[in-house]
């Protein structure tokens, strides 16, 4: 066609469609839904799919990713806001501070960000941690930015790269990743890229931009909680972590015993990331419910009011998968996958270089994630022996890149740190490139051991 070969064809028609994605979401303000529907239809006609093919994909896309990160999305939003609303979230960040004092209390921050992240939406964690951030610099008198940046670090590592985040999930269901071995990986890779872009550099920025936190905020958000009123740290902890402990005993059951094992087989069913969050959202009920005096109408408007937000995620997500497979079926995903094999480009470089130009374009961290994945999944097929889940997580990581002004998040922190344009780029966007950098070093650095 046009003189150019079919394959090169489908490479030229990928391209001109995920630069139309791009220019929907950034310069037309298309809803990324939207955005994501028209760009599959438009590769699946100019791809030549015929028009039954093209229905057929885009559904087969949607409904696979949603069967499975629909139900997590749901369940693990209840959990947080189980957490959230009983004064789970605020035990973990008040008993590390107390453990860590006033001279490390930074560190204190990251922690309690990484702990309560792990089962909350980034946007969540962050509303529901800042007014933390408000008590302890007034109680301290320490720099609003060297307690913030830790505290955001925490939360962006575990949203990028531990699962059940829906990101890490969907890449999971994309590559075909075993969940255990993620958490794991992603835990090992997310702790020390969290310390390095949290309590280190944040302790370095503060000395140059120590931020002023606006008071009306303070004085609004910065309201002291009583203690002996909220449940406690080890249970707060145990229910948080029991699916991340579940998944994981799954993942060993498979590897240290064999096919047919009653015990695995068990715990293939209760390890299942559905179970798993299913039984922990149960658990909490009790433990942040019953226990604290709280009635069963109040834990109902509490779960009730949790999944409205969620909705244009999960149709977000829902678009992305349906697009995944146009990549697919119309070959384009073949076509990527044969150059990266011939020009011998590391899978792992190439995953996270295609989310992080397209996070860069669009601002949005699951359409790099989503689009990255299903650019990138033929590779696996084409390379014996690639890491899926180290794939997962350079995804995750290249989705965390260079958060700018096209990034609901950019303007959500310069507004709480009551900072300049300048000075949120010299923090929080310096802060979230290191995060993907030394991010994809670590997986890097883990691939020739794993």
């Amino acid at each position: 066609m046009f003189g150019m070969s079919h394959e090169t064809f489908l490479l030229l028609d990928a391209v001109v469609t995920v630069i139309g994605l791009i220019v929907l979401i950034t310069k037309f303000k298309f809803h990324p839904f939207i955005a994501l529907t028209i760009a599959a239809a438009f590769l699946g006609l100019t791809s030549g799919m015929p028009t039954g093919t093209i229905i057929k994909a885009f559904q087969d896309g949607f409904g696979g990713v949603l069967g499975f990160v629909g139900i997590i999305l749901a369940l693990g939003t209840m959990l947080g806001k189980m957490m959230a609303e009983s004064g789970g979230a605020d035990q973990i960040a008040q008993t590390l501070i107390r453990a860590f004092g006033k001279d490390k209390v930074q560190w204190a921050m990251m922690f309690a960000a990484f702990l309560v992240g792990i089962p909350l939406f980034f946007e969540i964690g962050f509303v529901l941690l800042i007014p933390l951030v408000f008590i302890v610099a007034r109680r301290t008198g320490v720099s609003i930015i060297k307690i913030g940046i830790p505290l955001l670090a925490g939360l962006s590592a575990v949203h990028g790269l531990v699962p059940p985040h829906p990101g890490p999930l969907l890449a999971i269901g994309i590559f075909g990743a075993d969940i255990g071995k993620t958490i794991l990986y992603g835990l090992i890779v997310a702790l020390p890229t969290a310390i390095i872009a949290g309590p280190i550099f944040g302790t370095f920025i503060a000395k140059h931009i120590p931020g002023h936190p606006n008071q009306e905020l303070v004085d609004q958000l910065a309201r002291e909680t009583n203690s002996a009123e909220l449940p406690s740290f080890s249970i707060t902890l145990i229910t948080v972590l029991s699916p991340v402990f579940l998944m994981l005993l799954k993942t060993f059951a498979d590897v240290a015993l064999p096919d047919g094992n009653l015990f695995r087989v068990w715990m293939d069913m209760i390890g299942h990331p559905i179970s798993a969050l299913l039984l922990a959202l149960l658990l909490s009920l009790y433990t942040f419910g019953y226990k604290q005096g709280i009635g069963s109408s109040q834990m109902l408007k509490w779960l009730d009011a949790s999944l409205a937000p969620t909705a244009a995620i999960i149709l977000i997500i829902g678009a992305g998968g349906g697009f995944k497979q146009m990549l697919v079926t119309s070959g384009v995903g073949d076509v990527i996958g044969h150059m990266a094999v011939s020009a011998q480009i590391s899978p792992i470089l190439l995953a996270w270089l295609v989310a992080a130009v397209i996070r860069i374009a669009t601002g949005s961290a699951t359409v790099a994630t989503i689009t990255g994945a299903g650019i990138v999944v033929p590779v696996v097929g084409m390379m014996p022996g690639v890491n899926r889940e180290l794939l997962v997580l350079a995804t995750g990581a290249g989705s965390l890149i260079l958060s700018h002004v096209n990034d609901a998040g950019f303007w959500l922190v310069k507004q709480y740190f009551n900072m300049t344009v300048a000075e949120t780029f010299k923090t929080w966007t310096a802060m979230e490139t290191i995060l993907s950098v030394v991010g994809l070093i670590f997986i890097l650095l883990l691939s020739l051991v794993v």
